[in-house]
């Protein structure tokens, strides 16, 4: 594990960075816009080596002394699935779930890799080259991001049906491919050292299609970050989003050298990749949830709620929905599937149920939220108000009180409202909607994932004193997923 120094230093590497209204950045360690995700990304490594964190983000020790961290494990039980797991929600909830594509989430990656490289028949030659890229990731923390490799909506729109697809091999090399276009939106690229670019970019080599992991500094990358989430410079007002910003975007590729050892052929499906992908992306949800029940019960106790009813009502509805998606996350962790190579995955119908739980649960929650603290909400002082000699006594007098002063309150005010009421939120709502599919996808993977269609309806029929013909609902699981989004170019 390297030290979030390093980490800082690796990123001042070349990269051509551009974020879209800002224009180019020459040194995302150093740009206002890029720095506070840096710095968090520093957090990340950094607790590796604290005490305080040493149970949550290491094993236990081996043999020799070592402790390995959860975030490189590669899991062969439910014990270790349900640690890992563990880990993750803890350093999530750091961020208030705002901080979801972390080096934990790029090992992942490398292990939902090898996953879709193992379900294609591979060689031998293939196996070792996939498990040597994660046997990297793991030894060395470098950071890997996911792109799903979905074509940008002007590639979808070409007139030639030929150029639809995000990525086109050039050509072969004696040292890779060269590849060719442009991928669309995921998340934390201008952060991540390496990008894995997933089936859907439409390359095909071989007879398969080829997936790579592209360097975010190689020649001919350009990474395009959408534009900043807007907010306050004064930390008081903005305590999150002044910090979280893992700016979503684009990689155009300009004829750029993929090594042979980050090629990897892969079956169409995305699916295989996100193996551990959805379980992690569900925990930084429900991270958040957590993050949002706290912040409800401690503005019950700063708005003297304690005992009104309707307060009361709102923190169960509150549990209820935090308690659903835990409870999800430990059947998923204690009734695991496992991977063709003995690696133990979460067991994924359990995953989809929580997920389409948290969809449905979270506009709720983020209302419960602005509803809960009222009005003061709304007119919180920012500190330089409290600190002006002509306003402080008067603000005391509106918001002290109860055992806080009105910097104390007013501090958690903003902290709500920049929880629920930001362009950070906004971001995240718009983006957890239909970053992979929202509800309607999510009930399509739990179709799919539900393995009880014929034993239930079968031990029904057992009831009956008839014989009764035997149910076959097979086919409800294999019907596909229904294709998202699909664009019809005109004419």
């Amino acid at each position: 594990m390297r030290r979030g120094a390093e980490y800082r230093d690796a990123l001042r590497d070349g990269r051509r960075v551009w974020l879209l209204g800002e224009g180019q950045v020459d040194d995302v360690t150093a740009h206002p816009a890029t720095r506070p995700m840096v710095d968090e990304y520093v957090r990340w490594y950094d607790r590796h080596f604290d005490p305080a964190w040493a149970d949550i983000v290491l094993a236990p020790r081996d043999g020799d002394g070592a402790r390995t961290p959860w975030a490189y494990t590669v899991p062969k039980s439910a014990e270790q699935l349900r640690a890992m797991g563990h880990c993750f929600l803890k350093t999530t909830f750091e961020t208030a779930g705002n901080v979801t594509h972390t080096p934990a989430y790029g090992h992942l990656i490398a292990m939902g890799v090898q996953v879709a490289v193992q379900m294609g028949k591979p060689s031998a030659e293939e196996l070792a080259k996939v498990e040597t890229y994660r046997a990297l990731i793991a030894s060395t923390g470098r950071f890997l991001t996911f792109s799903a490799g979905s074509a940008t909506i002007g590639q979808r729109l070409n007139p030639d049906p030929a150029r639809r697809t995000a990525l086109k091999v050039v050509r072969e090399t004696d040292r890779g491919l060269i590849v060719d276009g442009k991928v669309g939106m995921h998340t934390s690229p201008a952060y991540a050292e390496d990008v894995y670019i997933g089936a859907l970019n439409g390359a095909e080599y071989q007879g398969r299609r080829a997936t790579f992991a592209v360097a975010v500094n190689s020649p001919g990358v350009t990474v395009i970050c959408r534009k900043p989430s807007r907010h306050d410079a004064n930390p008081f007002l903005a305590p999150l989003s002044s910090r979280y910003d893992e700016l979503d975007g684009q990689m155009w590729l300009d004829n750029v050298l993929v090594p042979w050892e980050r090629v990897f052929l892969v079956d169409p499906s995305p699916e295989p990749v996100a193996t551990w992908l959805f379980w992690h992306q569900l925990y930084c949800w429900l991270a958040k949830a957590e993050f949002s029940l706290g912040l409800a019960l401690a503005l019950t106790d700063a708005m003297g709620l304690r005992e009104h009813e309707q307060t009361i009502d709102y923190l169960v509805d509150l549990i209820a929905a935090v308690q659903t998606v835990r409870s999800c996350q430990i059947a998923a962790e204690a009734d695991p599937d496992f991977t063709t190579a003995g690696n133990c995955q979460p067991n994924h119908a359990h995953v989809a149920a929580g997920s389409i739980a948290m969809l449905n649960a979270r506009p709720r929650m983020n209302d419960i939220l602005r509803t809960l603290p009222g009005s003061s909400l709304v007119v919180a002082p920012a500190d330089s108000d409290l600190a002006a000699p002509e306003m402080a006594a008067g603000l005391a007098e509106s918001f002290a009180g109860g055992g806080y002063t009105a910097k104390q309150r007013s501090a958690l005010l903003q902290l709500a409202w920049d929880h629920v009421g930001s362009a950070l939120d906004a971001r995240e709502s718009v983006f957890e909607l239909h970053a992979n599919g929202g509800v309607q996808t999510w009930r399509g993977r739990l179709r799919r994932r539900f393995d009880g269609y014929n034993e239930l309806a079968n031990g029904v029929l057992r009831a009956l004193p008839l014989d009764m013909p035997k149910v076959d609902l097979t086919g409800v699981r294999e019907i596909p997923l229904a294709q998202r989004r699909p664009v019809t170019p005109k004419g």
